[in-house]
């Protein structure tokens, strides 16, 4: 019988707005997957759990699940503009593969906290009581994201009475902005129009708006796809043909949004982009069991990540919303009730969120200057994970 010894590896498992992972600083990682490449992506595989083929990930830190199955890498920023750089993992459930296609909103707020209490964050910028603005590079997208962090007595404020749906337990408020959240190589809506007729095999030709803002995102009508727009999860999850369906439109999208160059590579990048499905006001009853009422929403939106309806929202996906809906005329807009917003409120599965987003339209071309949303974020464990030597 073979035996190999494990290694631990210092790290911190934490909840950042509706999703949670573990986080490593840089510098403390196996110096083989300090870089990236395959001994990095092998080491968070065997962390989370994966690919585990009864999609429990049973071995490992991820809760089986798109929100659990979350790695993020910190270091001290190499630009002087920046506190911290920040690099985030999608690790696929059920598949050998991390992808590093994008970013994840929810982890966002966490990211600052981790930079603050690790050591990350210049300490003479850190008040003994206030708010610390940590501003970050998200590696993955290359944009700013500037995260606002109560301090108390020195430390990071953890607890609160900051109450987000989707996360059982109230806690201290971060606010979080994501500047100039479009593409920067490319425009924000990169077919050219507002609403566009895609053609999706097998499902017809599809009204829907697709947008690169916080993470690109193909927005179709609820009505269209058959649905009302006040599902809960186990009215897409448990149906393997509306999975198979929203996978064939998120395929067809991305090769429209030129994120692709074949439908079959959709694949192999399964966190972009998002496909989510909108509809007017509706009262439904949240997964908590909290009424939802029309008059205290704009609009509904459903989205899945990772091929399944999320539990709430992404972050990032919340992001796109904001943006679209502060855009006339896209779907997301249309839904809200049109006209020009500033901010919308959406119901999703656990509740409803609040996003703001400013719009211009600027030689032609729409711009999103920043979308801010609030978030909470805790330490859940930390110390070391464990993994076989022989993991990477």
């Amino acid at each position: 019988m073979s035996s190999v010894a494990q290694i631990k590896i210092p790290a911190t498992y934490m909840r950042g707005g509706t999703s949670k992972g573990v986080f490593f600083n840089l510098t403390e990682l196996p110096e083989a997957a300090q870089k990236p490449g395959e001994a990095r992506d092998k080491l968070l595989l065997r962390v989370i759990g994966s690919p585990d083929p009864y999609q429990k990930q049973i071995d490992g830190m991820g809760g089986a699940t798109s929100s659990t199955s979350k790695t993020v890498i910190l270091s001290k920023s190499q630009s002087p503009e920046h506190d911290v750089d920040y690099l985030f993992g999608q690790v696929s459930i059920d598949k050998p593969f991390v992808d590093w296609s994008g970013n994840c909103g929810n982890l966002s707020a966490a990211v600052g906290p981790f930079a603050v209490s690790n050591g990350l964050v210049d300490p003479a910028r850190i008040p003994e009581n206030g708010v610390v603005e940590v501003r970050i590079w998200q590696v993955n997208i290359e944009k700013t994201i500037v995260a606002k962090v109560p301090i108390t007595n020195g430390e990071v404020q953890e607890t609160g009475d900051f109450e987000l749906d989707g996360v059982t337990f109230p806690a201290a408020e971060v606010p979080v902005a994501f500047m100039d959240p479009a593409d920067g190589e490319g425009a924000i809506f990169p077919t050219g129009n507002l609403v566009d007729d895609l053609e999706v095999p097998g499902v017809g030709t599809l009204k829907a708006t697709m947008i690169n803002a916080g993470i690109p995102t193909v927005f179709v009508n609820a009505e269209d796809v058959g649905y009302t727009g006040a599902e809960l999860q186990e009215a897409i999850n448990g149906d393997l043909d509306a999975l198979t369906r929203f996978e064939t439109i998120r395929a067809y999208g991305a090769l429209k949004m030129g994120l692709i160059s074949d439908v079959a590579e959709a694949a192999n990048r399964q966190h972009t982009p998002k496909v989510a499905f909108v509809a007017p006001p509706k009262s439904y009853t949240a997964s908590s069991g909290k009424d939802v009422n029309a008059e205290d929403v704009d609009l509904l939106v459903r989205a899945l990540s990772m091929g399944k309806l999320h539990h709430a929202m992404m972050g990032t996906a919340a992001v796109a919303i904001g943006a679209a809906a502060a855009i006339e005329g896209t779907l997301v807009n249309l839904a809200a009730g049109g006209g020009k917003r500033h901010a919308v409120t959406f119901g999703h599965p656990s509740g409803s969120l609040q996003v703001g987003a400013e719009a211009s339209l600027i030689e032609g071309r729409w711009n999103i200057d920043q979308a801010v949303m609030s978030r909470s974020a805790r330490v859940l464990m930390e110390g070391a994970v464990r993994v076989p030597g022989d993991s990477f």
